[in-house]
């Protein structure tokens, strides 16, 4: 399966839904542009499986990309099995690293009550941005391999 990038979703506040758009500006050491959660630290990015939505979905849950505040919805990747420090290239010129598998909910925030469950803490994986640009929906997504990020 190819793996792509099925949608981008960018809020400016903390614990809500993520409105979606064709094509998001991906800032070098920051983030998305005009994302709330974009900034200088470890999950300027987070990235959630179309897969894990759609298993959402498959538990009767009304949810679409966006709901769970992931700024990144893929296909055909299972990222909670890449390894932390793995190097990704989204699109043509884009660059991250992923720096953390799931995350701790210290509370449950609005996107659980409206959604009835998260997946972000489980299954959601976040990462930084080593080199920026703009993104697109059905942009490719290239795993590079591990010999390459110590360059």
């Amino acid at each position: 399966m190819d793996m792509k990038i099925e949608a981008i979703a960018v809020s400016k506040k903390k614990g809500t839904r993520k409105s979606c758009f064709e094509e998001a500006l991906l800032v070098k050491d920051h983030g998305l542009q005009g994302d709330a959660h974009a900034g200088d630290w470890h999950r300027q990015v987070s990235l959630l499986a179309s897969e894990s939505i759609d298993k959402m979905r498959n538990k009767g849950l009304d949810v679409t990309f966006g709901d769970f505040a992931e700024n990144i919805a893929t296909s055909g990747i299972d990222w909670v099995t890449v390894p932390v420090g793995t190097r990704v290239k989204l699109g043509d010129t884009c660059l991250i690293e992923i720096t953390q598998i799931g995350k701790e909910c210290v509370k449950k925030c609005a996107i659980y009550y409206q959604a009835g469950d998260c997946i972000m803490p489980k299954e959601g994986v976040f990462a930084r941005v080593l080199e920026g640009g703009t993104i697109r929906s059905g942009d490719t997504i290239e795993i590079l391999p591990s010999d390459t990020s110590e360059q």
